[in-house]
């Protein structure tokens, strides 16, 4: 079969697809990180160690968010960059920094979790505020030394700063598949062996507990469903009208309660 005559494959979906994409994700993402650290800070003793891990996290987002609006720029005229090669590697960086810098800190926190629901005992007083800092330097220390490599590559055309590559140029092609592979098992697929191995053995742990009736074990799966009550609990903003809706209804309890205490029967109320 003759292929010589196949039309060319078009790529201008680009350019109408990813400019509102990229808009919607820079403002609803400012928003979401502005309202979670807000809350974050507001409640930072409650949630205790894992705070620190919460906070980098929005960070990293907020990191990669300040570079959407270039972004914008290059799709909308075209996959044309004016910004020049260096800002184009600091903007692809930023992206790395981002995405695996929040698979490691969503893996501290699995363990974390790990660790308080299978060893309370061992971790209680053992893992400090300290120990989370020191953890969470490190992880971007580790994140920062898999993406490095990547901004020596060519992000651009030999003589040509129009493109901005997510990759690098073909002539590097068969070099950085070599590690762009080694940076996913390291950076992607070691994460969510661990995260895979906290949460299955939690899993295990809580099923094999002889306190733990089919009762419990049904309930153990709304935990994704009851996590927004987590953020309700902490939001003193969305507690006080709630507080002052349920107010009417408690005061007729409230005196029910009184005068059946005191003798009065129920059809005195």
């Amino acid at each position: 079969m003759n292929n010589s005559f196949c039309p060319p494959v078009s790529f201008s979906f680009s350019g109408k697809f990813l400019p509102p994409v990229y808009i919607l994700v820079f403002f609803i993402g400012l928003a979401a990180n502005g309202w979670g650290l807000r809350s974050l800070l507001k409640n930072w003793k409650k949630l205790g160690n894992i705070s620190i891990f919460v906070l980098n996290l929005g960070i990293s987002d907020v990191l990669y968010l300040l570079t959407v609006p270039f972004l914008v720029v290059y799709y909308l005229m075209r996959s044309r960059w004016i910004f020049g090669q260096t800002f184009c590697k600091i903007t692809r960086f930023c992206f790395n920094l981002n995405l695996y810098g929040s698979i490691g800190f969503l893996t501290c926190i699995s363990v974390y979790r790990y660790l308080a629901i299978v060893h309370p005992m061992r971790a209680m007083g053992r893992i400090t505020f300290t120990h989370s800092v020191i953890i969470s330097v490190t992880t971007w220390l580790l994140v920062g030394i898999q993406c490095l490599p990547d901004m020596f590559y060519t992000k651009t055309f030999k003589r040509n700063t129009e493109k901005c590559f997510d990759t690098t140029d073909d002539e590097y092609v068969e070099s950085y598949l070599k590690y762009s592979l080694g940076w996913t098992f390291m950076g992607f697929c070691i994460p969510l062996l661990i995260t895979l191995g906290c949460y299955g053995h939690v899993l295990v742990v809580l099923c094999r507990k002889n306190t733990t009736d089919k009762l419990s074990r049904g309930l153990v799966c709304l935990n994704s469903a009851l996590n927004p009550l987590v953020y309700l609990r902490g939001d003193e903003n969305i507690l006080a009208p709630l507080r002052k809706c349920l107010q009417p209804a408690q005061e007729p309890a409230t005196q029910a309660t009184t005068l059946f205490t005191r003798g009065s029967p129920p059809s005195a109320i």
